[in-house]
C-alpha cells in the first residue's frame, strides 16, 4: 500500500525494517505507524557480533514528529537477540532509544525549539506534549553532552567562579566557567567550601588545576580558601563586575537613605546605576540634575566612577593608585561607601590583581545575565537538578543532539 511505502521512506528505516501498517484516528487526529523487523539476525552494537533474533519484546510506543496536524506515534515490538554467550539483549533501532518514549527526530526538534524559546512550558505547548517530556529531553541531552565532552587535554589559564541564587530562602549554586570560551564547565549545589572544591576537582584534572594562572571570583570566603588550597599557581582576581556591583549597592543604599529628605531623588535608581553612555534622554536629564546638587549620592557616584577609571590607568602603580582612590573615597565620609572601601582594603591582593591581570569581566557579565534570564523566563527553578540542566543546556557549549 502506498501509505506504508511512503512512511518507510520518510522514516529512513534500515534494511530489513518496514512499516507494516498505518492507522489513523480522525477523531483524535492521531496516526499510529506499526514498524516490524523482517530480519532473523542482527548485529550486537556493543561487540559487533551477528546474533540470532531470539524473540520480540512487548509492543512499545514512541512519539514522533507530527504529520501535518496529526500527532504521530510509532509502535514496534523490538527484536531481542541472543549472543554467543547466551545473553539476551533488546536490539536498539536507529530511530529511537528502546528506553525512551520519543524518537530521535522528535528529540532533535524539541532541542531546537528549546534553544529558540528558552522556555520548557512554551516548547511543550508548541510540540503538543507534556512538560515532563521536554524536561526529560533537556536532562538527557545535557547528560549526553557532558559524557561526550572531553577537556582533559586542554589547559585552562583563566577560570571564573561565581554564586547564583536559584530559589527563595538563601539557596545558592556555584558556577564554574571559562572566560575565554564563555562556556559553563559545570554547576554545583550550594556555595560552601566543600561544594567549591568538589566542583573544581570534578571538572579539571590535577595537572589542569596546577596550570591555572588566574581565577576570577567574588569575595566569598569559601571561594578564596578553596582556590588557595587546590589552585597553587593561580592568582585570585576579584573582577570588575563584582567590585563595581558592591559600589552600585552602596550608591543605592545612599539614595534610599537620602530620598526621604530629597524628593527629587525619587525614581533615580537607574539614572545613577546605569553607565552614562546607556542612559535614556529622560534619565540623562534626571542624572544631571542630581549630579549638580551637593547630595551624598552624587559623591558616592563619583567614587564609583573614579574606581572604574583605575582600570584604564597604567598597571605599574596599581597598588598606589588604588590606595589613593581609597583615601579620597573615605574623605567624603559616606558610611555606605566607607564600608565597601574597607572591604576592598581587606582583600587588597585580589582587588589589585583585577587592575594588574587582563582578565576581562565581559563574559562574566553576559553569563550572569543569561543565567538570570533563564530564571526569569522559567519563573524560577524548584530543584537544583533542573536549574543545573538548564544552565548547561544553554551555556555549556555541549553537543546535545542524539547521534
Amino acid at each position: 500500500m502506498f501509505t506504508e511505502n511512503l512512511f518507510t521512506k520518510l522514516l529512513q528505516l534500515e534494511d530489513g525494517w518496514v512499516v507494516e501498517s498505518v492507522n489513523t484516528d480522525f477523531n483524535s487526529e492521531e496516526i499510529f505507524i506499526q514498524i516490524v523487523c523482517m530480519l532473523d539476525r542482527l548485529e550486537d552494537s556493543e561487540t559487533g557480533e551477528l546474533c540470532k533474533v531470539y524473540d520480540h519484546a512487548p509492543i512499545r510506543e514512541w512519539r514522533h514528529l507530527d504529520t501535518m496536524q496529526y500527532k504521530t506515534y510509532i509502535r514496534c515490538q523490538l527484536p531481542r537477540i541472543i549472543t554467543s554467550g547466551g545473553k539476551v539483549k533488546t536490539f536498539q533501532p536507529n530511530w529511537a532509544s528502546g528506553y525512551e518514549r520519543h524518537t530521535y527526530l522528535f528529540e532533535h526538534a524539541v532541542i531546537d525549539l528549546l534553544k529558540a524559546s528558552k522556555n520548557q512550558t512554551k516548547t511543550a505547548q508548541l510540540m503538543r506534549c507534556g512538560f515532563n517530556v521536554v524536561n526529560r529531553i533537556m536532562h538527557l541531552s545535557v547528560k549526553r553532552g557532558m559524557d561526550r565532552r572531553n577537556y582533559s587535554g586542554l589547559t585552562f589559564d583563566h577560570l571564573s567562579i561565581d554564586e547564583k541564587s536559584f530559589k527563595k530562602g538563601h539557596h545558592y549554586i556555584t558556577v564554574l566557567s571559562h572566560p575565554a570560551s564563555g562556556c559553563v564547565l559545570d554547576v554545583e549545589e550550594d556555595r560552601t567550601k566543600e561544594a567549591c572544591k568538589k566542583l573544581l576537582s570534578n571538572s579539571l584534572t590535577t595537572e589542569q588545576l596546577n596550570k591555572v594562572s588566574a581565577i576570577s571570583m567574588d569575595m566569598w570566603k569559601a571561594f578564596i580558601q578553596t582556590a588557595q588550597e587546590i589552585l597553587p599557581n593561580a592568582s585570585i582576581v576579584h573582577d570588575r563586575f563584582h567590585l563595581v556591583k558592591y559600589l552600585n549597592e552602596a550608591i543605592d543604599k545612599v539614595r534610599r537613605r537620602e530620598v526621604k529628605q530629597h524628593q527629587e531623588l525619587k525614581n533615580s535608581r537607574y539614572a545613577l546605576l546605569k553607565n552614562p553612555e546607556n542612559l535614556t534622554d529622560r534619565q540623562r536629564v534626571h542624572f544631571e540634575a542630581i549630579a549638580g546638587a551637593n547630595y551624598e549620592v552624587s559623591k558616592a557616584w563619583q567614587v564609583r566612577e573614579n574606581f572604574k577609571a583605575l582600570f584604564s590607568k597604567g598597571k605599574l602603580w596599581a597598588t598606589l593608585s588604588f590606595l589613593q582612590w581609597a583615601t579620597d573615597a573615605t574623605k567624603r565620609k559616606i558610611k555606605e561607601v566607607d564600608k565597601v572601601v574597607e572591604m576592598f582594603k581587606n582583600h587588597l591582593s585580589g582587588v589589585v590583581n583585577a587592575l594588574l591581570i587582563n582578565l576581562t569581566n565581559a563574559m562574566a557579565e553576559r553569563l550572569n545575565g543569561k543565567i538570570q534570564e533563564l530564571k526569569t523566563v522559567g519563573r524560577g527553578y524548584r530543584t537544583f537538578a533542573n536549574f543545573r540542566s538548564a544552565i548547561l543546556f544553554f551555556n555549556g557549549g555541549l553537543n546535545l543532539y542524539p547521534h
